[in-house]
């Protein structure tokens, strides 16, 4: 059984205390803004890595179907295609991440529009010194646990070229924060869906998405990583049926976990019918997903929320502490 002396015992830095507060930093964070006025951008670049580098996959999926072409860098090297009417967003919650300070240098000699988003670090004095605009948002905890604030930031500080209502963004907080409701510590029953997925998860989770949602499984196999060192996979539901289904037709300790929209493209929605019976027949057990209704940011965040804190409660259960990150302390030691 989980209560909250177990979750204060193995969560020494508190993490899953920041994620009760989500629906709070949410509606804090966008209300506390300095919005850009850019004009005749046809192009975005979303430059950022780990927990910095979600926040580009979820405007990639908001920008999905707008005009601007939406290019993400998780690395070194910018697209070849930037030029004056590209705008290259730049973030590093620590201010310190030399892929996206290497990505920064670079667009700088383009002649491009440029922003920078971070906590500190080279990042903000790059730009200061060489006149880069630049929005500090404080860390809170981790890059992980900050992603809400960053996201709902950088909405409102590129609010003039990205296509999303004011109402659809007041949807997502709002829809935060009933779901917070039922997945945050106050709630660690079997009511929980975040505990009752994290007490399901064995083996090594694959998780299968359809288009749009990329950014809700990207997220949350790298969650589980992080949060639960726990390896995890994941596979585009349409692409898997022309070869990861085949991986199926010997025992496996990989365990599926299906992310669904609500209202998935009807082809989707078919080839959903057709995995699950495939799975059912072959008594392969699987558990599902299904998104809120609403617009994208709201799937997006509510499932991100969701996830999360599931991979939270599923290192708790398994007396992993989720906040060191020691392997990704080793590498950076060594750039």
């Amino acid at each position: 059984m989980l209560n909250i002396s177990k979750m204060n015992e193995i969560d020494v830095q508190g993490m899953y205390k920041i994620y009760d507060l989500w629906p709070q930093i949410a509606k804090n964070s966008y209300g506390n803004n300095d919005p850009m006025d850019y004009k005749n951008i046809d192009h975005i670049v979303f430059a950022g890595m780990g927990g910095s580098g979600a926040i580009g996959d979820i405007f990639s999926a908001i920008l999905s179907k707008s005009n601007i072409h939406v290019s993400l860098v998780k690395g070194y090297l910018l697209p070849k295609t930037v030029d004056t009417h590209t705008l290259v967003v730049t973030t590093s919650v620590s201010g310190n991440t030399v892929e996206t300070m290497t990505v920064l240098n670079s667009a700088r000699k383009t002649g491009c529009k440029l922003i920078g988003f971070s906590s500190d670090g080279k990042m903000e004095k790059y730009c200061k010194k060489n006149k880069i605009e630049f929005r500090n948002i404080p860390k809170i905890h981790s890059p992980r646990a900050s992603f809400v604030s960053y996201v709902y930031s950088t909405l409102g500080t590129l609010n003039s070229i990205i296509p999303i209502k004011k109402h659809d963004i007041l949807e997502s907080i709002s829809k935060i924060s009933k779901i917070s409701k039922q997945i945050d510590s106050s709630n660690l029953s079997k009511s929980n869906p975040s505990l009752d997925l994290a007490k399901w998860i064995s083996g090594i989770p694959l998780i299968y998405y359809p288009w749009g949602l990329q950014a809700a499984a990207i997220r949350f196999k790298s969650s589980l990583q992080e949060n639960a060192k726990s390896h995890a996979m994941i596979e585009d539901v349409i692409e898997a049926s022309h070869n990861g289904i085949v991986s199926w037709e010997k025992p496996s300790t990989v365990k599926p976990i299906l992310l669904r929209g609500k209202n998935d493209y009807v082809k989707t929605k078919e080839r959903w019918k057709i995995l699950k019976e495939y799975f059912e027949k072959n008594d392969i057990v699987y558990r599902e997903i299904v998104s809120v209704n609403g617009s994208i940011l709201s799937k997006l965040m509510c499932l991100i929320y969701t996830l999360d804190y599931a991979s939270i409660y599923y290192a708790v259960l398994n007396n992993t502490d989720p906040s060191p990150v020691a392997s990704i302390d080793f590498i950076k030691a060594r750039l």
